[in-house]
């Protein structure tokens, strides 16, 4: 028996609540996770988990023996990936989700340049924004903008999420192009619909706040798709600049109400406590947060396009005049629609 990986096993079973996501994470079958738990049981003489035909959970021994194993289990990784990386050679797998919005256009450089950095590092990406917590899904970090409130998760803000609304020049020339927010209840809208805000939208201009309500023509859990509706004419609709940047700097989309203010998002890193120490986790959190930090190059190609408040705005604060709201933990769903 060895010891350290039916312990390894153990706390991968007991945080993805699942012998195929150990297995899957560990890179083993999950007979061989079944033996090692068996084989940890027999030893610590007492079952460590209730087994259902759709749940797994901590028995109350195990619940008392995981914090420890799981702290045992980080110090021997972080010990290992400090040794690698003394050597210059940091290595294993890193299991990431990310945000469609920041992967596609954005990311794929990236991560080229970390790998070139880091060739012993191998990355499995998962892209989507469906909420997930890193502990259960498995993952070492995970690169999304709602926070989850949990103790069990460190969340590190990386850089502020801007959006526009925005409008196809031949959508315009046909409807109008909106003043003030209350005119957008007479246009064609396509509106993102995983904000727990749902249609309520509130917008400020100095001392004047507006909180509005609006239907939308088209929701989708899409940005991409909303791009596209944009795109071609058939609407206006508010997109992340990291989504619609280009096309603004080319004509493509016209930006509207840019002197209104929305409150601000930020794309956060979230991983697990367990993971603080976690070499190969801080490598990329850090990587990420220096390629991407100050003002994002996507919004700074946007800096002719905002009259000069909303620039200087932009450049002092994350709560810039075109950013979208974030939840509050009170109020964020860790359940919206993937896009």
């Amino acid at each position: 028996m060895d010891r350290f990986l039916c312990i390894q096993a153990f706390v991968r079973v007991a945080e993805s609540h699942s012998f195929a996501n150990a297995a899957r994470q560990l890179g083993v079958t999950p007979s061989v996770i079944t033996h090692r738990i068996k084989q940890l049981e027999t030893f610590v003489e007492t079952p460590l988990f209730h087994r259902s035909t759709r749940t797994v959970t901590l028995s109350e021994a195990g619940a008392r023996f995981f914090a420890e194993c799981a702290e045992l289990v980080t110090q021997i990784d972080s010990m290992t990936d400090r040794m690698r990386l003394a050597q210059g050679t940091p290595s294993g797998m890193l299991r990431v989700q990310v945000l469609p919005g920041f992967a596609i256009g954005h990311l794929g450089r990236a991560i080229k340049d970390f790998s070139a950095a880091y060739p012993d590092i191998n990355i499995d990406i998962t892209v989507s924004d469906k909420a997930a917590n890193p502990v259960d899904e498995g993952y070492d970090v995970a690169f999304e903008i709602f926070r989850s409130g949990s103790e069990t998760l460190i969340e590190r803000p990386l850089f502020p999420i801007r959006r526009l609304f925005c409008a196809a020049p031949q959508y315009l020339k046909k409807a109008g192009a909106p003043q003030r927010p209350a005119d957008l209840l007479r246009h064609s809208l396509g509106i993102y619909s995983g904000y727990p805000t749902r249609n309520r939208w509130n917008f400020r201009r100095g001392e004047e706040e507006v909180d509005i309500e609006l239907p939308a023509r088209i929701r989708s859990n899409s940005v991409h798709l909303l791009h596209d509706f944009a795109l071609t004419g058939g609407g206006i609709t508010c997109l992340p600049t990291l989504v619609c940047g280009r096309d603004i700097v080319l004509r493509n989309l016209v930006p509207l109400l840019t002197e209104y203010a929305l409150p601000p998002l930020e794309l956060l890193a979230i991983y697990p406590t367990t993971q603080r120490g976690a070499v190969k986790v801080r490598l990329l959190v850090e990587f990420i947060t220096k390629r991407f930090s100050g003002e994002p190059e996507w919004d700074q190609a946007l800096r002719n396009v905002f009259p000069p408040r909303a620039q200087s705005r932009a450049s002092g604060s994350a709560c810039t005049p075109t950013c979208v709201s974030r939840p509050s933990r009170s109020s964020a769903s860790r359940k919206p629609p993937p896009r």
